[in-house]
């Protein structure tokens, strides 16, 4: 019973979509109905600003890392903590409260995977900022990015269990990510301007590099 609870809460975290719900308190349209129509920081960037951004971000990242760090604190197996992980991702993809629209999950995912192990998470991050200075292309950096998390988990902490979870987890951003991947197969996604470490440092004014946290 505590296991099925935990997983049920750390998908109803994962509901409550930061991006709309700093819009809303801010009086800032519905990132659904802005930009790209996706729920996520780099939409909220566009028309929000970068503190708007910033805490949408901040918001996805950490209902990822709750919801685990919870479930490593109560002790239960690693199955357990990658089910709530899963979790807390699918109800950002697919959130309960806001008719089942969500963002791409790029935040909460690395949210869970520092919440899982440090070291897991820390690659995860090395790997997106390393991408993101060489090519400048959000998506094309979180994608990589999750492309090689679960060869970071099949040594970190090496449980075939968590990195068939974490695989699943990846193919899934790959296909919320299919509108990005086809305009990179078309070299027409655009790069991102001052890229420093997050999906928030897109341009403002253009409708640039249609990714999403």
């Amino acid at each position: 019973m505590l296991e099925a609870s935990l997983i049920l809460a750390a998908y109803l975290l994962g509901s409550l979509s930061s991006a709309i719900i700093v819009c809303r308190l801010a009086g800032l349209p519905d990132p659904r109905t802005q930009g790209s129509g996706n729920p996520g920081a780099t939409n909220v960037l566009r028309f929000g600003g970068k503190k708007m951004a910033v805490i949408a971000l901040l918001g996805d990242f950490f209902k990822g890392l709750v919801p685990v760090l919870a479930a490593q604190w109560l002790g239960l197996p690693l199955l357990f903590i990658a089910l709530t992980a899963l979790a807390a991702f699918l109800g950002h993809l697919y959130p309960v409260f806001f008719r089942f629209q969500g963002g791409k999950g790029v935040a909460t995912f690395i949210g869970v995977l520092l919440g899982i192990h440090w070291m897991l998470g820390l690659a995860a991050i090395a790997s997106w900022l390393f991408m993101a200075t060489v090519v400048r292309i959000s998506s094309l950096s979180a994608l990589v990015m999750s492309l090689l998390v679960p060869v970071y988990s099949w040594f970190i902490p090496g449980d075939w269990q968590l990195t068939s979870i974490l695989s699943l987890m990846v193919a899934i951003i790959f296909w919320r990510h299919r509108s990005n991947i086809g305009r990179l197969l078309h070299g027409e996604e655009d790069k991102v301007s001052g890229i420093s470490g997050s999906d928030t440092d897109a341009d403002a004014d253009t409708e640039q590099n249609r990714t999403g946290c």
